[in-house]
C-alpha cells in the first residue's frame, strides 16, 4: 500500500481502518475513542475474571425490529436474520443508539500503520509477513486480506474461562456441556507486539466436564500462522484409556467438543483454521444491525433460565447497533468436502472480528444463522468475543456457546501466567492424570 493511503489511518479512518465519521443520517455515530481501558465512571478490577460492567446502564432501545416490520429493515439485515423473523414470531432485534467510544492503545495503532505499509500475504493464507499484534491489512483490497484480518484481530493474549454450553431444543429443553478453556495467543503477547510475525499463532487446551460421557477428556492444539504450509497439531487425552493420541486431522467440519456434535470446529468464532477448502470473495461493505456493546447480556445477574428460551435467546438481554461491516463469502471448492457449501461472514469494521455468519448447505439452502456478542473488555483494551449463538433453522434448536453468567467468575483475560510448555502432549498427560 502506498504512503498516501496509509496516511488516512488515524484521520478519516480509525487507526485500524474503520470509517471514523458518521454515516449519512447519523444512525452510525462518529468514532469518539474517548475511552482506553476502563471508563472513569466504571468500577472494575482487571485480570480477575470480574463479569463485564455496562458503561451505558441507562441506555434503552430506540426501536425494535419484529416479525411484523422486519421487511422495512431488510436492507440492513442478513438473510439469516430475516429467516429468523419468518420462522419465529418471538424473535426481536432491539436497536440501541450506536456507541463508538473505545479505542486501542497507541502502540497497537503504530503497529497497524506499519502493517498497512509493509504486510503481505503469504501462501494460500491466512499467513502474512508483517508485524504481530494487530490486523495486518487495515485498508484491505482483496478477500484473503479480510480473512487474515479476522484471523489475527487484536484479542487477549491469555484467556482462562470456565464456560457452559447449552444445547437448546426447539421445545426449550436444555442439554448441558461445560469446559475449561485455556488460550495463549502468541501474536498479541505484549512483549511480542510489533515484532516480525513468527510461525506459531496460538496454543489452546480444553478440559471437558460435561456432558458426563465426555468428562475427563482433554484436548490441546497448536495453531500455526501459515496453514497453507504448516499443519495444525492437536492431541487428545482419553480418560478411559488414560492415553494421549495425536489427532490426524483437527478442524474443518469435525464436531466441536461439548456441543453434542451440532457445531463444527471451524465455526468457533464463526470461522477459524485452514480456509483452503473454500473460494473466498469480498462482497464489499454494508450497514447491518449486529450485537454490539453487549454488557447486559454478560452480567453476573443473568440467569440461564431467563436467557435461554425456545428457538432463540431472550431478546431483552441483547443489544444491537447499526454498524458498518465487511462482507466475506466462502464457497466450497469443487472436489472438496464440508457440511457447509457456502458461508457468509460479516466483519465489524471497528474491531475486524466476525460478528454474524449465515451458513448454507451443499444445495445452497440457508441452514444456520449465528452471531457472537462482542464487548470491549477493559482488561485487554480491545474487543472480546463473549456468548455466541448458533441457530439451526431446520430443527428450531440452537447452541448457546461460551456462557459464563452463572459461573462465579467470568473470563480471566490478559492475566498472563501461561507459556507453551502448558500445552501439547506432555501437558495433557499431566492434566489428565
Amino acid at each position: 500500500m502506498d504512503a498516501a493511503e496509509a496516511a488516512k489511518l488515524g484521520k478519516e479512518l480509525t487507526c485500524i481502518g474503520a470509517e471514523a465519521g458518521p454515516n449519512a443520517d447519523g444512525s452510525i455515530p462518529a468514532f469518539s475513542g474517548k475511552w482506553l481501558g476502563t471508563p472513569p465512571h466504571v468500577q472494575y478490577e482487571p485480570y480477575t475474571g470480574q463479569h463485564p460492567v455496562d458503561p451505558y446502564p441507562d441506555d434503552k432501545p430506540v426501536f425494535e425490529i419484529t416479525s411484523a416490520n422486519f421487511d422495512k429493515h431488510a436492507d440492513k439485515l442478513t438473510e439469516g436474520q430475516q429467516e429468523m423473523f419468518r420462522r419465529y414470531p418471538t424473535f426481536r432485534i432491539p436497536v440501541y443508539e450506536g456507541r463508538r467510544d473505545f479505542r486501542y492503545d497507541d502502540k497497537v495503532c503504530e503497529v497497524a500503520r506499519r502493517n498497512a505499509l509493509e504486510a503481505e500475504l503469504i501462501g494460500s493464507g491466512p499467513g502474512y509477513t508483517g508485524y504481530q499484534g494487530t490486523p495486518p491489512f487495515p485498508i484491505p483490497g482483496q478477500a484473503m486480506e479480510l480473512l487474515v484480518n479476522t484471523t489475527f484481530p487484536a484479542i487477549a493474549f491469555t484467556e482462562d474461562i470456565l464456560r457452559d454450553i447449552a444445547n437448546v431444543q426447539s421445545t426449550g429443553e436444555v442439554f448441558w456441556g461445560q469446559q475449561r478453556n485455556l488460550n495463549l495467543n502468541v501474536v498479541t503477547e505484549p512483549e511480542e507486539l510489533g515484532k516480525p510475525m513468527g510461525k506459531i499463532m496460538a496454543y489452546a487446551m480444553t478440559l471437558t466436564m460435561l456432558p458426563v460421557r465426555d468428562r475427563g477428556s482433554v484436548s490441546s492444539a497448536v495453531e500455526p500462522v501459515d496453514l497453507g504450509k504448516d499443519k495444525r497439531l492437536a492431541w487428545n487425552y482419553d480418560s478411559g484409556t488414560r492415553r494421549v493420541r495425536q489427532l490426524p486431522i483437527y478442524g474443518y467440519d469435525m464436531p466441536l467438543s461439548g456441543t453434542s456434535g451440532l457445531m463444527t470446529i471451524d465455526q468457533d468464532r464463526l470461522m477459524n483454521g485452514d480456509p483452503g477448502r473454500y473460494e473466498w470473495k469480498m462482497l464489499g461493505k454494508r450497514e447491518i444491525y449486529l450485537p454490539a456493546n453487549t454488557y447486559r447480556l454478560h452480567g453476573k445477574d443473568v440467569k440461564y433460565a431467563d436467557l435461554l428460551k425456545p428457538n432463540h435467546a431472550n431478546p431483552d438481554y441483547l443489544r444491537y447497533e447499526l454498524r458498518r461491516v465487511w462482507v466475506l463469502e466462502g464457497k466450497l471448492k469443487e472436489g472438496f468436502r464440508h457440511v457447509f457449501g457456502r458461508r457468509v461472514l460479516f466483519l465489524d469494521e471497528d474491531n475486524w472480528q466476525a460478528s454474524v455468519s449465515d451458513y448454507y448447505d451443499s444445495r445452497g439452502a440457508l441452514w444456520q444463522h449465528a452471531f457472537i456478542a462482542h464487548y470491549y473488555a477493559f482488561d485487554l483494551k480491545g474487543w472480546h468475543a463473549g456468548n455466541s449463538f448458533y441457530h439451526d433453522l431446520n430443527t428450531g434448536g440452537y447452541i448457546a456457546h461460551n456462557l459464563f453468567q452463572e459461573r462465579p467468575i467470568g473470563p480471566i483475560l490478559n492475566a498472563g501466567k501461561m507459556n507453551p510448555t502448558m500445552f501439547g502432549p506432555e501437558a495433557l498427560r499431566q492434566v489428565g492424570n
